[in-house]
């Protein structure tokens, strides 16, 4: 008896942790120094992870060893919160998962050599086949982690009329923009709104700042309605800094000098001011995008050169404060070490080095603590309604009986566009 009651109890206790355990959130993982130039594309132009089910797209990279490794697949379905969905392989996934990367190519022409990987989905042996939030995992040959990245497959089914007005309450209305939208569908029924319908706010499509957890304020029929005040705003921001090489041994736009000591070019870029304190100026950017672009090639994605790029800021008010990052798409607004700028005590200015591929890239400075949490209320170049970004409602749905969340539609507005 003594033993079966001992049994009993470790059974009971395996039963109650086994309940607590709750599928984790993927993070993504950021690639190693020697792959650079990771992208998602549509029509050979640089894209945020967007998708239409069935529609085609790309997953790009540069491996800078240049020595034709293999490189493995793994793609993922998650719910709504990046954890992985109750589907199997074979509800998500036509074909096969772990596949090699056959499409590869040297770089052709450069002072820094690369191997070039494209990867096309869907492809004769991988389709999705369902929308949702999904991770895509590269590994190689001893099946490890190189790196990840996420991206969403939504369907067409509701309309998501979305509107950019100013903030509402008087302290931000210079600095912040406002999301207000609605979500209509001639032919989904909702089922409890509040509980089954999530939704996912992007401001120029950065996944690691979006807003999430979004209830629908009220109902008209069938119409969720979306009017907040503080719960859809966003930090305004400022435009995008940029600099380009296209032409990588001539100084052109915001390149003070070029080099090519140590065996590649090098790009000085001039001095960067903090912008905090100066009013708006209206500065057309990409939104954070990039162009890889050789002026004199055919190619662009294996003849475009690497360049160290050589940034440098001047922000004495932020010394001994936080730290302070550069990023843009071209980097996945990663806040990692390599990214991190280190403080030139001698002329007080912040310093970095990057190797970045040829072409126009928008970048910016932001500041984040030891977490990793961005300080966007004391941005480094200031916020201002008059920013333009591009925003993003992505709707995510999960009737009663269903097993996983359905990307139902998005929708898309700029601010250029803002009212009040």
């Amino acid at each position: 008896m003594k033993c079966m009651s001992t049994r009993f109890k470790i059974m009971f206790v395996c039963a109650f942790l086994g309940g607590q355990l709750v599928a984790q959130p993927i993070t993504e993982v950021a690639p190693p120094y020697n792959i650079q130039t990771v992208t998602f594309q549509v029509n050979n132009q640089n894209t945020v992870p967007l998708f239409a089910l069935g529609d085609a797209f790309k997953l790009q990279f540069d491996d800078l060893f240049g020595n034709e490794a293999n490189y493995y697949y793994q793609i993922i379905h998650c719910d709504y919160d990046w954890s992985p969905s109750q589907l199997s392989r074979n509800e998500y996934l036509g074909g096969f998962n772990d596949q090699r990367i056959l499409d590869y190519t040297n770089s052709f022409n450069t002072l820094q050599i690369y191997s070039h990987y494209n990867l096309q989905i869907p492809n004769k042996t991988t389709q999705l086949l369902v929308s949702g939030n999904y991770v895509i995992k590269i590994l190689n040959e001893d099946r490890d982690v190189v790196f990840s990245r996420r991206f969403i497959v939504y369907e067409n089914l509701v309309s998501v009329p979305l509107q950019v007005k100013r903030a509402r309450n008087v302290q931000d209305v210079n600095r912040k923009q406002n999301l207000d939208f609605a979500v209509k569908s001639p032919t989904i029924l909702f089922q409890n709104p509040l509980q089954n319908v999530k939704v996912l706010l992007l401001q120029n499509g950065q996944l690691n700042t979006g807003i999430t957890d979004i209830k629908p304020m009220y109902t008209i029929g069938n119409d969720l309605i979306y009017k907040y005040d503080v719960e859809t705003q966003f930090w305004g921001g400022n435009e995008f800094r940029y600099f380009e090489n296209k032409d990588v041994r001539v100084a052109t736009n915001n390149i003070a000098r070029i080099d090519s000591n140590g065996g590649i070019y090098n790009a000085h870029l001039y001095t960067d001011e903090a912008r905090k304190e100066l009013p708006y100026t209206y500065n057309p950017d990409i939104n954070g995008n990039f162009l890889v672009k050789n002026i004199g090639s055919e190619r662009n994605e294996v003849e475009a050169d690497y360049a160290w790029v050589f940034f440098t800021l001047s922000a004495p008010s932020y010394f001994d404060n936080k730290d302070i990052y550069i990023n843009g798409m071209f980097n996945n607004y990663a806040l990692s070490p390599g990214n991190k700028m280190e403080y030139n005590a001698k002329d007080a200015v912040y310093e970095k080095a990057l190797m970045i591929k040829q072409g126009f890239t928008n970048y910016q400075y932001c500041i984040a603590d030891a977490n990793g949490n961005i300080d966007q209320e004391n941005a480094l170049d200031g916020n201002h309604f008059q920013t333009e970004n591009d925003y993003f409602a992505i709707v995510y749905y999960k009737e009663n009986s269903q097993r996983y969340y359905r990307v139902i539609g998005k929708g898309q507005a700029t601010s250029i566009d803002i009212i009040n």
